[in-house]
């Protein structure tokens, strides 16, 4: 009975923890900042303390995490409103790098040394200083950096080229499985798209791994042996 209370109590833990994650929104791990971080991790543990309560005290730890999602939506709504507060509750961008010259108050108070800073530098794809203007530590603790004009990548816009705009590639089968709901969006029926298929050769779904479409009005297949189809 024991097993079957944890495999239950695991259950709601994960429903509980998915609903709140939900409530709180969804971010990235790079888009944490302090606070959120250490109050995910927290609901996170409590969550796991929830699936072993064998005594009938598991209420306590919903509680617990409601109260903590609570806080992060409050702390969420202060940022909002109060501009003032959000150095405190979520940190500031500090200046690491500007012009040759680096801020080391600045790395002391990120407690950052110089050789991760140049490890970030290497990994970004910068190897030598002289190629960056500016270097900040965001609010997230990621680094950003800002090449020199003659430093960065070209671009379409500085050699007078107009590429032809992208739109938006939309995925029609996936593992062998037809995205029906996809296919309305497009206004594109299953018709339509075996009758695509058989101009590519291919009579069956099933071994289709991908099928893209996109709004040039291309239809792409990727099979299950990595051969791709046009």
């Amino acid at each position: 009975m024991e097993i079957l209370k944890i495999i239950g109590l695991s259950i709601g833990s994960i429903i509980i923890l998915f609903t709140l994650t939900k409530i709180m929104g969804q971010r990235e791990m790079s888009q944490l900042s302090i606070f959120d971080y250490f109050i995910t991790i927290t609901i996170g543990s409590i969550a796991a303390e929830m699936s072993t309560s064998l005594e009938n005290n598991f209420m306590q730890p919903v509680v617990a995490m409601i109260v903590y999602a609570l806080i992060t939506l409050i702390v969420s709504y202060l940022n909002t409103k109060f501009v003032k507060l959000r150095p405190i509750l979520s940190g500031k961008t500090l200046i690491l790098y500007d012009n040759g010259t680096l801020f080391k108050e600045n790395f002391r108070k990120a407690k950052i040394d110089i050789n991760e800073f140049l490890v970030q530098c290497r990994t970004s794809g910068f190897f030598n200083l002289s190629d960056i203007k500016t270097s900040l530590l965001e609010e997230n603790g990621k680094i950003s950096f800002l090449p020199y004009s003659d430093k960065r990548p070209a671009n379409p816009s500085d050699l007078n080229i107009k590429p032809k705009e992208e739109g938006i590639i939309t995925n029609l089968i996936l593992d062998g499985k037809i995205m029906e709901e996809n296919l309305k969006e497009l206004k594109l029926d299953k018709i339509w798209l075996m009758e695509m298929l058989q101009k590519q050769g291919i009579v069956k779904t099933d071994n289709i791994f991908l099928a893209t479409y996109n709004t040039d009005g291309n239809l792409s297949a990727y099979l299950t042996n990595n051969t791709k189809s046009n």
